[in-house]
């Protein structure tokens, strides 16, 4: 772990408060679903070992020090080794170990982590690591990797990896500036986020409902605490991530490769709705076309601020009253 520095401050608190509550939530769900400890204590170490990696890139000071005190090289394996001792740590005590999976979740951070150590960052390049991302994902390689006969769900470990691990790459590796990247939104990034949430209100809830996706759900009321879950779980993840790859990379990387921003917003806006077609059952054009109002109302907000943290605001507020209000 890094030595104490006094810009690390909120690192340290969030490591410490994060530690605490993911202890707490794990063997809480490990009661409700009835895992037994032998198998629940290894799944929550592993995530409690993989919780301080991807807290890393949203602190500007920790990837200040990373930067001043790790080499490339160094910080290329040292992403692949942390990549993989989360897996190792709860497949060997719990017998799901295999050896073919660890060899391709090597393979596979092995690429994304020396891409810029190898590679020069020119626009082709670029976009080829946007597309191994893309396809890591779309694969669904975690699925077959991350496994466990006792808790479902074991891959959102591989994808927490994935996050850290290309958001460092870019970041570090790659250089990329500019993007707003972070986990707390400034004043003035909330206030432009809840701006284009209320814009897309009255275009993208309509839309949806017309187009028979969501209908109102009026059999329960709003409950305070899980539409807090739903808005920060949402902020720190999945905004956290799709922002980053979305609007910080490719938005970004297109707006400096052809000068034109509108054209940058719709074709990130669209290549963003298409990746959901998936959702429900290919092809979901239904959900692909939300999706690609949502992007632009994000890619609108993150051109406004000049940070992801604006549009990560924005997809959450969306994300939480699509959760709470709605039904599919």
């Amino acid at each position: 772990m890094m030595p104490m520095h006094p810009r690390l401050g909120a690192f340290w608190a969030a490591l410490l408060t994060g530690w605490i509550g993911l202890s707490a939530a794990g063997l809480i769900y490990a009661r409700q679903k009835n895992v037994p400890l032998w198998a629940a204590v290894p799944i929550i170490a592993a995530f409690l070992v993989e919780y301080p990696f991807y807290l890393v890139p949203g602190f500007e000071p920790a990837r200040e020090w990373v930067s001043r005190h790790v080499s490339r090289a160094k910080l290329a394996a040292i992403l692949t080794i942390t990549a993989v001792l989360p897996y190792l740590l709860y497949s060997i005590p719990t017998g799901e170990f295999r050896w073919n999976h660890c060899a391709a979740l090597c393979a596979i951070v092995a690429a994304v982590s020396f891409w810029y150590v190898v590679l020069r960052p020119v626009p082709a390049l670029d976009a080829l690591f946007l597309a191994l991302l893309a396809a890591i994902l779309l694969s669904r390689v975690f699925h077959s990797i991350y496994t466990s006969s006792v808790v479902k769900g074991m891959s959102i470990l591989g994808h927490l990896m994935l996050i850290r691990t290309g958001a460092l790459a870019a970041l570090l590796l790659r250089g990329v500036e500019g993007v707003g990247f972070g986990f707390m939104p400034t004043q003035k990034e909330w206030i432009v986020g809840v701006e284009y949430f209320f814009y897309f209100l009255p275009i993208g809830f309509p839309l949806a409902m017309w187009l028979g996706v969501l209908h109102l759900n009026f059999s329960a009321g709003v409950v305070l605490w899980k539409a807090l879950a739903y808005f920060f779980g949402s902020l720190w993840v999945v905004a956290f991530s799709e922002e980053f790859f979305f609007r910080g990379l490719l938005q970004h990387w297109l707006t400096g490769w052809t000068n034109r921003p509108w054209l940058s917003l719709a074709a990130a806006s669209m290549i963003y709705g298409a990746s959901h077609l998936r959702l429900g059952g290919f092809p979901n054009w239904k959900m692909a076309l939300i999706d690609s109002f949502l992007g632009c109302f994000c890619g609108l907000a993150f051109r406004k601020a000049a940070s992801i943290r604006s549009s990560m605001v924005t997809h959450a507020l969306v994300v939480t009253v699509w959760k709470t209000l709605f039904v599919s």
